[in-house]
């Protein structure tokens, strides 16, 4: 019998997680094109683009290095997430969906060293999914 989580983001054998979704007044395929396009600063770094294709590495010029694990064109994108001035890497998945005449972007973000660095995406994926939000307000 596995044990349950006693406090909120905590899971018992992979960290910490956090997730954040938010509904965002444009058609999907719109939203993910500015994720993967011109709005790739705003949640990955600066980079010239993201590979797209499993087992790809990555880094942006501000030192997040990582690697593609799963990519569905369109809705959804799961890659290793690691500052450079963090000693461990983290998960990270974007997902695009429908929602009405709009859309829902999540992100979640897994295998966070302890609960500080939890609080510190919790509010990092809130202002991102804000700024979302309001580029297409």
């Amino acid at each position: 019998m596995s044990e349950s989580r006693n406090t909120p983001g905590q899971k018992n054998d992979t960290g910490w997680d956090v997730g954040v979704r938010k509904t965002v007044d444009t058609p999907p395929q719109k939203l993910w094109d500015y994720l993967l396009g011109e709005g790739l600063p705003l949640w990955l770094g600066e980079i010239e683009s993201l590979p797209t294709k499993k087992g790809v590495r990555y880094q942006t010029t501000d030192g997040v290095r990582g690697t593609i694990r799963a990519f569905t064109a369109g809705k959804q994108i799961r890659l290793t997430w690691q500052p450079q001035d963090w000693p461990h890497d983290t998960t990270l998945q974007v997902t695009v969906s429908k929602s009405g005449p709009g859309a829902i972007v999540e992100f979640h973000h897994e295998d966070l060293a302890d609960r500080d660095e939890r609080r510190m995406m919790l509010g990092h994926w809130h202002n991102v999914t804000d700024s979302l939000v309001d580029h297409f307000a």
